[in-house]
């Protein structure tokens, strides 16, 4: 890895190497800039990682995140990416049991199967009509907000007028999104799969007055404006790989196992303090682009920290021998676990999960979301993985708070675990124990990650996915014009908790350069 010190002063020093952080580094250097990438793991990415858990496995699982839906293309061309994302052709389905026999709702296939399974699920035509109604205003919004994220943050006026739709604008901006499920869906678990978006990696209830609910919404049915969440082939390590190679391409020098420890600033030029192996040294820079939390931020530049940050899920990874059957023999597991396969989340098990893991009790019946990564992607398996039918499976939990797991974070994630397996069970012909692989080691290929564990492998601060309770997307007092300066004139946030932040987007990272770049620095 070249040493910083062979370039003692650098156009930009960009603190983290995670996809957003990246994605700034390449633009700038594009641009001609110079520019230091310091990333105190060994490897760059961040969350965006391929990795093999597994020991003796050769399987790369998106081990943090793992689908994308708001990365623009803008950015895949402007940087000249090698990388490609896979439609799932299934968008989800659901598992429930009524009367007494085992059933549920897919969507996806084609409109003909999907109006069929809603008629099977709820008999009648009314709940579709209202699906179709409900995401066709989703999707004009989409296409209205979407290409607002890589401009200059708009007014909330301005906002209000590229969508113009005031009916769309009071469901989805103005009062808490229950109110809009309630109104326009009658079946509780129709009403759960539309809450559930809402509900990714935000602790709320549908009818929370901050509307936090509303803004984690509002960013799942987004994007790409069309809200579609695609499969990123090779793994989302290809994308942080792409674009670390975009970096260095353009001429980026990306230094690994270096820690940035403290930031000085007078709002003109900066220095960058990094620790090593080889000890403590320090870079000057006119611009610093910070790919962090907001609570690293803060303490790199020895501000006021932000109000304390909450991750609320559960990150399961799985390999398995063979896709379990379903006790719904009416559906094959091949489409059922394609798209997100809801566990528990129907919309009043979701409030009476939230309201147990409000009170400090974990959810009895905690509720989450899988898909098969495998299906759309097999080229993450080696082959001869793939022809013995071996497939992955990711588990995302929801109303899981850090707090949760403050006091034996060891236990209560083995119990959380536990009491999460027994609900996919539940609708299952087979134990899923019964279908796991194992390593090389004879042990279950299966893995689980808590907000703290999240916190402790990748600084996420109290293991929020987002840095930081999500923004809306425009601007408000103190966002500045692209949603990622701070108090310091030359220091920019370029991580998640810049606003338009959340996900695998990109978004800050481009926002954070084109700043720079705007600048004429």
């Amino acid at each position: 890895m070249p040493a910083p010190e062979t370039h003692r002063r650098y156009d930009a020093v960009v603190v983290g190497g995670g996809h957003n952080g990246l994605v700034a580094a390449a633009y700038l250097a594009r641009a001609g800039r110079s520019v230091l990438v310091l990333e105190r793991l060994a490897h760059t990415g961040g969350a965006a990682v391929s990795t093999r858990p597994f020991a003796g496995v050769d399987a790369r699982l998106s081990r943090y995140s793992y689908l994308v839906s708001l990365l623009p293309a803008k950015i895949v061309r402007d940087l000249g990416l090698d990388f490609r994302v896979r439609a799932r052709t299934v968008s989800s389905y659901t598992p429930v049991e009524r009367a007494g026999r085992p059933t549920g709702l897919l969507v996806g296939g084609g409109e003909r199967r999907t109006r069929e399974a809603f008629a099977r699920l709820t008999g009648g035509e009314r709940e579709y009509q209202a699906w179709k109604r409900f995401y066709g205003m989703t999707g004009r919004v989409a296409q209205r907000v979407f290409p607002t994220l890589t401009e200059p943050l708009p007014t909330r006026a301005e906002l209000r007028a590229r969508v113009d739709d005031e009916d769309a604008w009071r469901m989805l901006f103005e009062e808490p999104i229950g109110v809009a499920i309630e109104d326009r869906f009658a079946d509780d678990l129709v009403r759960g799969v539309v809450l559930t978006d809402a509900l990714i990696g935000t602790f709320a209830d549908a009818h929370d007055p901050t509307l936090k609910q509303n803004r984690c919404f509002l960013y799942h049915v987004i994007g790409g404006g069309t809200g579609a969440w695609d499969v990123p082939v090779g793994g989302m390590g290809a994308l942080t790989d792409a674009l670390a190679a975009a970096a260095r391409m353009a001429g980026a020098r990306l230094a690994t196992g270096h820690e940035a420890v403290r930031i000085d600033t007078d709002g003109r030029e900066a220095e960058v303090t990094y620790r090593s192996g080889d000890g403590e040294a320090t870079v000057a820079a006119r611009h610093v682009l910070v790919g962090a939390s907001p609570h690293a931020l803060a303490e790199l530049t020895g501000d006021p920290p932000p109000a304390p940050a909450e991750g609320a899920q559960l990150k399961v990874n799985m390999l398995l021998k063979r896709l379990p059957r379903l006790r719904d023999s009416s559906v094959d597991p091949h489409e059922a676990f394609a798209g997100t396969f809801h566990i528990a989340e129907g919309y009043d098990e979701l409030a009476a999960a939230h309201a147990q893991a409000a009170a400090g009790e974990l959810p009895a019946a905690p509720p989450s979301e899988i898909y098969c990564h495998s299906l759309a992607d097999p080229t993450i398996l080696a082959p001869h993985l793939a022809e013995r039918g071996v497939h992955t499976l990711t588990l995302f939990g929801l109303h899981t708070p850090a707090r949760l797991f403050a006091g034996d974070n060891d236990a209560v994630r083995d119990e959380l675990l536990k009491a999460t397996l027994a609900q996919l069970d539940a609708h299952l012909a087979e134990p899923l124990a019964d279908c796991l692989a194992t390593d090389a080691e004879g042990r279950p290929c299966i893995e689980a990650k808590t907000p703290l564990d999240l916190e402790r492998d990748l600084r996420l601060p109290g293991g929020n996915i987002f840095h930081r309770e999500l923004a809306w997307p425009y601007a408000q007092d103190g966002t500045g014009r692209w949603g990622v300066e701070t108090r310091h004139a030359n220091v920019l946030l370029c991580g998640a908790g810049a606003v338009r932040g959340g996900g695998v987007s990109g978004v800050p990272g481009h926002n954070a350069a084109m700043a720079v770049l705007e600048e004429g620095a």
